[in-house]
C-alpha cells in the first residue's frame, strides 16, 4: 500500500477547518444547530429585541394607512422620501444571495458553499422588506396598487408601460420567484438529512414533507444538478437586470444628478457592495455563536473582503464619474447639483457616505484586516450605513432643490419614517433568526463535496 493510500482523508484548512474531516462530523455539526433541543440565550435576546421592532412596524403601517402619507416628512419638492430610499437599499442588500448562489456556482467557485444558503435566505427576506415600501408609498394600497399590474379591464385603461415603476414590479417579482425556487431546491437534500436524523415524530414528518420524497438516488441527484444549473442560468441575468431597472426610476428622468447613463452599472456594483457587507454583518456573529469556524473559515472571510474591496472601488469610480461628467458637460444645473450635494444643507451626509463607502473600506487592502472578524465586521457596518446614506443623497439631495428656487424646501423624516424603517430591519432580522433555528444554515451536501472522497465521487 502506498503512502497516499495509508494516509487518512484530510481537508485543507483553507476549505474546511481541521475538525471536519468526515461526512459524519460535517452532518453532526450543521444539523445540531437545528435539531438540538437547546437554544443559545443570545438567540432569545435578539429575537425579543426584533419582535419589539416588528411591533413598531405594525403600528407605523396602521397609522400610515389610517392617516395617509402626510405622516411622513415628504413635501412638495421632495415627493420621494424614506420609502424609495429604503426600497432601493433593501433591493441592493438582496443582491449578494443571487451572486453567491448563481454566478459563483456557474464559475465553480468552491468557497461559496459555506455562505450560499444564508445569502439566499437573506435575499428573500430583503426583497420582502423592499416590497413593502412601493405598496405603502401609495398611501391607500387598496385604491392604487393594482394599477402596477398590467391586467385587462372593461374600461380599456392600462398601466403606463413606459414607466419604470411597472418594470420594477416585473423585475422584483421575477427576482423573488427565482430566488425562492433556488433556495427551496437547494435545501431538499439537507431537509432529507434532517428527516432521517430527527428523533421526534412531528419533526420527522415536517422535514419529510419539506424534503418531498428525496431518497438520494442517482436519478434524484441527476435531476437536482440539472435543475440547479438551469436556475443558476436564469438567476445570473437578474443580478444585472433587477438593480439596473431600479436605477431607471432615476436615470430616465430629467432631474440633475439622476439623468446619467452610469446609474445601471453603478447601482449594480453598489448592490453587490451592500449585499456582501450584510452577509458578513450576519454571518460573523452567527459564526461565533454556533461555533461554525470550521465551515466559515479565514478563506471565506478573505474572499468576501476582496469582493467588497473590488465592488467598493467600482462604486468610488461611479462617484468620481458623477462629479466629472457634471463638470465636463458644462451644464449649469448638473454642476449646481453636484456642488449642492457636497456643500449644501446635506453636505455632512455626503461626506459621511464618502467616509463610509470609500475611505474606511480601503482597510480591506490589508490581509490582516480581511482575516480579522472584528475589523471585517466594523468595515461591513460602515458600508451598510454608507450605502443607505448614498440612497439618501441620491433621492433627497437631488429633489430638495430643483429648477425653481422658490420651491426649494428641506426634508426632515418624522418619527413614522424612522419607525417604518427600523421596523423592516426588525422584520428582516427576525425572519433570518427563525430561519437559522428551523432550517439548515449551511448546505450539508455541498460541504461534503469539499472532502477528498466527495471530490473523488
Amino acid at each position: 500500500m502506498s503512502e497516499a493510500q495509508r494516509r487518512p482523508y484530510t481537508t485543507p484548512a483553507s476549505e474546511l477547518g481541521p475538525g471536519q474531516a468526515s461526512y459524519t462530523s460535517i452532518t453532526e455539526s450543521i444539523s445540531s444547530v437545528v435539531l438540538t433541543p437547546s437554544t443559545p440565550w443570545q438567540w432569545f435576546l435578539v429575537v425579543a429585541i426584533v419582535l419589539g421592532l416588528v411591533g413598531v412596524l405594525q403600528i407605523a403601517i396602521a397609522w400610515l394607512l389610517y392617516n395617509g402619507v402626510g405622516v411622513w416628512g415628504i413635501n412638495n419638492p421632495v415627493g420621494w422620501g424614506f420609502a424609495i430610499i429604503n426600497f432601493v437599499w433593501w433591493i441592493g442588500i438582496g443582491h449578494a444571495g443571487t451572486l453567491i448562489s448563481a454566478i459563483l456556482l456557474l464559475f465553480r467557485q468552491r468557497w461559496r458553499t459555506s455562505i450560499n444558503r444564508s445569502a439566499e435566505a437573506m435575499t428573500i427576506f430583503a426583497v420582502l422588506c423592499a416590497g413593502m415600501f412601493p405598496i405603502l408609498h401609495t398611501g391607500r394600497p387598496w385604491l392604487a396598487v393594482y394599477w402596477l399590474f398590467p391586467y385587462p379591464n372593461s374600461m380599456d385603461i392600462w398601466p403606463q408601460f413606459r414607466s419604470p415603476l411597472i418594470w420594477d414590479v416585473f423585475a422584483v417579482g421575477t427576482y423573488l420567484t427565482v430566488s425562492l425556487l433556488f433556495w427551496g431546491l437547494g435545501m431538499i437534500p439537507d431537509l432529507a438529512t434532517f428527516r432521517d436524523r430527527a428523533k421526534h415524530l412531528v419533526t420527522k414528518r415536517i422535514f419529510g414533507m419539506l424534503a418531498m420524497g428525496w431518497r438520494g438516488s442517482a436519478i434524484h441527484w441527476e435531476r437536482y444538478e440539472m435543475a440547479s444549473l438551469m436556475l443558476a442560468g436564469l438567476s445570473t441575468p437578474l443580478v444585472l437586470s433587477v438593480h439596473s431597472v431600479v436605477s431607471f426610476d432615476f436615470a430616465i428622468s430629467i432631474i440633475p444628478g439622476w439623468h446619467t447613463t452610469i446609474f445601471p452599472p453603478y447601482f449594480v456594483a453598489g448592490a453587490i457592495y451592500a449585499g456582501f457587507a450584510m452577509v458578513l454583518t450576519l454571518m460573523i456573529p452567527l459564526r461565533a455563536l454556533y461555533g461554525l469556524q470550521d465551515f466559515i473559515t479565514e478563506r471565506h472571510l478573505d474572499n468576501m473582503g476582496k469582493v467588497m474591496l473590488v465592488a467598493g472601488l467600482i462604486v468610488a469610480y461611479g462617484y468620481f464619474m458623477e462629479q466629472f461628467m457634471a463638470w465636463y458637460s458644462a451644464s449649469l444645473y448638473e454642476g449646481f447639483m453636484m456642488q449642492n450635494r457636497m456643500f449644501g444643507p446635506y453636505g455632512v451626509v455626503y461626506w459621511a457616505l464618502i467616509l463610509c463607502n470609500i475611505l474606511v473600506p480601503q482597510m480591506l487592502w490589508s490581509r490582516r484586516v480581511r482575516l480579522s472578524t472584528l475589523w471585517l465586521f466594523v468595515v461591513s457596518m460602515f458600508i451598510n450605513v454608507g450605502m443607505w446614506l448614498e440612497r439618501f443623497i441620491i433621492v433627497v439631495g437631488s429633489l430638495h432643490r430643483d429648477y425653481l428656487p422658490s420651491s426649494w424646501d428641506m426634508y426632515y423624516p418624522t418619527i413614522w419614517d424612522w419607525a417604518l424603517y427600523l421596523g423592516t430591519i426588525g422584520f428582516f432580522v427576525l425572519a433570518f433568526f427563525l430561519f437559522v433555528r428551523g432550517l439548515p444554515l449551511i448546505a450539508i451536501h455541498e460541504i461534503r463535496s469539499l472532502l477528498p472522497m466527495g471530490r473523488k465521487h
